[in-house]
């Protein structure tokens, strides 16, 4: 196990005025004052950067995470012993029953104006359930939506928050340390929930976004008159208006493997695009790029599609078309 953090009590000694403003952003980037205490439970990719992120410009972060040699700790319960109150907590788990076990268990073992930090992918319906939990031990709840990826810890990462304005402003310091410098990066989108509703469907964009660029790149590579497909999307990447950082990553993936022959064309979905159309249909909003995106994701896991055997057998019924046997 690693050595564990410095538990002593810290406060910011920038004064409380200038907390979420351009200022406290960039007194705490400059890594002056001591910032404040947080533990975070999960240091994974993600929560492990984001820990160091925190920790570069003076926040104590104790951390727990079940690999015993990124803990500092050796249980949630030691986490929360470690921390002085009032005491913030952020969980960095997978969706699902991770995420709403693990906040159980902090419901018994936190007090009364504690709050505790969803970073997780969770979808935004378990906020609720989640926040009532708490609620039942007068301690607060906020989900945050998270984009950065493995490049947050350099870049910053973009906040999608919801919560109570009060549980809000007392992580902002936490929040102006992990954001991006400037302007952007950083929202409060409303009451709990709004942060994984803002990022569920920030994420679906992303879907139909990556599904555009890729559409191009195989037509390009269909196309007798095109000779340098990689560098016709490098050449893409200023002065356009499709320029962008995903098409900056698809460049790098492009520098690294021209042909992509490394790549199996099969991808996963994380959860938050289906929970996006499944948004769509309830609220009855029209979202075709999205959807199509999808489904584009679901078609790339099949080695040979029943359906085009459908279509096949059908047009060979109608037509006589050819068909091509196993």
């Amino acid at each position: 196990m690693r050595n564990r953090t410095q538990t002593t009590t810290a406060t910011c000694t920038c004064c409380n005025h200038c907390v979420g403003t351009p200022e406290r952003r960039g007194h705490q980037r400059s890594g002056r004052g001591r910032g404040m205490q947080l533990g975070m439970i999960g240091l994974g990719k993600m929560g492990g950067n984001m820990k160091l992120r925190l920790q570069e410009v003076g926040h104590q972060v104790v951390g727990y995470d079940r690999d015993p040699d990124k803990t500092d700790v050796g249980s949630p319960a030691e986490l929360v012993q470690a921390l002085e109150a009032p005491r913030a907590v952020w969980v960095m788990v997978p969706a699902g029953e991770p995420t709403r076990s693990t906040v159980a268990e902090l419901a018994g073992l936190l007090s009364a104006g504690d709050i505790v930090v969803d970073g997780g992918n969770s979808r935004f319906t378990d906020d609720e359930t989640n926040a009532a939990v708490l609620a039942d031990h007068g301690i607060g709840y906020v989900d945050v939506g998270v984009s950065g990826g493995v490049w947050g810890f350099t870049e910053g990462y973009a906040l999608m928050v919801g919560g109570a304005e009060a549980d809000v402003q007392k992580l902002m310091p936490v929040f102006d340390a992990l954001k991006p410098e400037g302007e952007y990066g950083f929202v409060h989108a409303g009451g709990v929930g709004a942060g994984h509703y803002a990022k569920m469907v920030h994420n679906g964009i992303e879907y139909a976004m990556m599904e555009a660029y890729a559409e191009g790149y195989e037509l390009l590579e269909a196309s007798e008159h095109v000779q340098n497909v990689p560098e016709v999307f490098k050449s893409w990447r200023s002065g356009t208006v499709i320029r962008s950082w995903l098409l900056d990553l698809l460049d790098r993936a492009l520098d690294e493997d021209p042909e992509l022959a490394k790549i199996k064309g099969w991808v996963e979905d994380s959860g938050e695009g289906r929970w996006t159309v499944e948004e769509a249909v309830r609220l009855r909003v029209p979202l075709p790029a999205i959807s199509d995106s999808l489904f584009a994701r679901f078609a790339s896991r099949q080695d040979d599609s029943p359906a085009m055997k459908a279509v096949a057998a059908l047009r060979n019924q109608f037509g006589g078309h050819a068909v091509r046997p196993e």
